[in-house]
């Protein structure tokens, strides 16, 4: 399959077309926050996202900034080619509990240590999550967990007839 055509970008903007592959990661100065069952679950400015050809970002935060007992861990594992192994974990907030809608890399691969102890979320189980203030949108599709905000454009792997970029 072709490279599809990046949608265009304007100031102030990303394409993920621009992202690297193998993805790179990097610390962003930025409020992060998630919503979930009626209750805010974290809220924090430490920030760490992944980038990577044809994804929205993944925003990976510290498992300590969420609130006790929201995230529990969960039996399953999967393996990416870049950041190794990865755990799951059950999101509950209020009296809601989302199945496998967070993951951690407990021992990430030589280049991707800076998501140790960290965690990322599928933004689409939860009620809201958000990047500098603006709400998200989940990444198009079932298994990945990007978030696709306003600066950043696609299109995104993901969605139909995306499977072989």
């Amino acid at each position: 399959m072709t490279r599809p055509r990046p949608d265009p970008v304007d100031t102030g903007q990303e394409s993920v077309w621009d992202y690297p592959r193998p993805p790179r990661i990097e610390r962003v100065d930025t409020p992060v926050t998630i919503d979930f069952g009626g209750v805010r679950i974290v809220d924090t400015t430490d920030v760490v996202r992944v980038l990577e050809t044809s994804h929205p970002p993944v925003y990976y935060l510290p498992i300590a900034a969420f609130a006790p007992g929201s995230l529990v861990p969960t039996d399953g594992s999967s393996y990416c080619e870049f950041k190794g192994a990865a755990g799951y974990f059950d999101v509950r907030g209020g009296d809601r509990v989302a199945p496998r809608a967070a993951w951690t890399y407990p021992d990430p691969s030589r280049g991707y240590e800076l998501l140790t102890d960290r965690v990322a979320v599928y933004a689409g189980p939860m009620d809201r999550c958000t990047v500098a203030g603006e709400t998200v949108t989940p990444q198009p599709g079932l298994f990945y967990g990007g978030w696709v905000t306003s600066w950043v454009r696609g299109p995104f792997k993901g969605g139909p007839g995306s499977m072989g970029w």
